[in-house]
């Protein structure tokens, strides 16, 4: 198994009671809920809210081994994998590896605008936006100062969206008492989207509704707009040169760099087609899961999406054809397995407090009623009793007190957060003085 996501975890799951061993390889120890990354990128929680140990969750499934590294290519022919400068051999090889952000051909722009699919991303992201804030609060120019509190998100899908609203609320409504020299009311948020509405994978009602809801919120939405060209201090939108310090990338996502070691049909994303049985055709041996693969639903002929309930769904399906099949020792067959049908069981989009859209068995609705649908279903679906629990605390506290409780700023600030001691009145700069000293 490669790969602790969502559908790596599920198709070990059905293992449980299987005869056979099973190799778990991430180059991460844990397991990550990626649909709340956004809020440890805007402190509402902290990364161990929302990730588990690989190690931990299969503690109990004894059939299990664990290995943290990273697997580099894959040689279908020899049946075996390469993980940093060791070669191992499988049997069965299910992949589930994901997949990561993509600039569209314009990598350079990756330490500008960080994507988020990872922890890591997701606190490089927070400590970007806390740090925007600080260094606003002693800027004196004007110009920058305005760039400082102006934030681009690029993408429109459901990261972009609940990003946008998340940011909006940090500025309006969290911290604007925590300054004393900057208004951080005045905070400037825009979503970039190319296509001609928001939150193209639901209903035209939920992206009306959703647009309106940021717009209401106070946040600049820009449709059928495309980013042409970014430098340090701006945002090439269009025709339009929006100046801005911060830019988070929601616009697009690739197969991992593994995906093209197989020497097998990929689509334009680099994605792995795969056939009716999640197997890689011509491999039987092989299966591909969540995102990282094209699978069409044998009900309706639709390609499953990459959400992670079809992630879910997937990783479920191969677990129980493995383990059908090792029980009655039979060989491996693309004929003999059943088609995987995808049962979508709604979309759901959360834009800030007490805002969220949702489109569930063919209606769709807006507003507090959807919020809470949203938050019952996230928490739901979260690996371990405690971060369930964790998570429910932290968000009641927040609706609560508008509180966010991880605005922490780790890594390396780099230069000062700002000349503070030019910046400084008189009765100011001695308390900053008596306190370095």
């Amino acid at each position: 198994m490669v790969g602790g996501g969502f559908g790596g975890i599920h198709a070990v799951s059905e293992l449980r009671r299987s005869d056979c061993d099973v190799m778990v390889i991430d180059r991460k120890n844990h397991h990550v809920f990626q649909p709340l990354l956004y809020q440890v990128a805007t402190a509402a929680l902290a990364p161990s809210d929302i990730a588990s140990p690989i190690r931990a969750v299969f503690s109990r499934q004894e059939n299990v081994q664990t290995v943290l590294g990273e697997v580099t290519a894959a040689n279908l022919e020899e049946r075996t994998l390469t993980i940093g400068s060791d070669v191992v051999e499988y049997d069965l090889l299910v992949l589930a590896a994901g997949v990561t952000h993509t600039y569209f051909g314009n990598d350079a722009w990756a330490p500008r605008a960080p994507g988020l699919k990872t922890i890591d991303d997701a606190l490089e992201i927070r400590r970007r936006v806390l740090l925007a804030f600080e260094r606003a609060e002693f800027e004196p120019d004007a110009e920058r100062r305005a760039r400082l509190l102006t934030f681009v998100v690029v993408g429109g899908g459901p990261t972009g969206v609940e990003m946008a609203g998340a940011l909006r609320e940090i500025a309006a409504r969290t911290i604007p008492q925590d300054f004393r020299r900057v208004d951080t009311t005045s905070s400037r948020i825009i979503l970039v989207e190319g296509a001609d509405r928001l939150l193209p994978g639901m209903s035209e009602t939920a992206s009306t509704a959703a647009k309106s809801a940021l717009e209401r919120m106070g946040i600049d939405v820009y449709l059928k707009t495309f980013v042409t060209r970014m430098d340090a201090h701006a945002v090439y939108a269009g025709d339009q040169r929006i100046p801005a310090e911060n830019v988070i990338w929601a616009a697009g996502v690739r197969a991992v760099d593994l995906a093209d070691s197989l020497g097998v049909e990929q689509d334009r994303q680099g994605r792995i087609v795969v056939g009716p049985d999640c197997a890689i055709p011509g491999y039987p041996d092989v299966f591909v899961v969540g995102d990282l693969a094209v699978q069409t639903s044998a009900n309706d002929g639709t390609e499953v999406p990459g959400v992670a309930q079809g992630a879910i769904q997937m990783g479920a399906f191969v677990g129980e054809i493995l383990a059908r099949e090792l029980r009655r020792d039979a060989p491996t067959s693309h004929e003999r397995r059943p088609a995987f049908s995808y049962r979508d069981k709604g979309a759901m989009a959360t834009i800030g407090r007490a805002r969220a859209v949702a489109d569930v068995a063919g209606a769709s609705f807006a507003g507090f009623f959807a919020w809470l649908l949203w938050s019952f279903v996230h928490v739901a679906f979260l690996i371990g009793f405690r971060n369930k629990v964790l998570v429910m605390i932290n968000w009641t506290w927040q609706w609560l007190i508008h509180a966010r409780g991880s605005r922490l700023i780790t890594g390396a600030l780099g230069s000062h957060v700002g000349g503070v001691d030019a910046r400084l009145d008189a009765h100011d700069s001695m308390h900053v003085h008596q306190f370095e000293d």
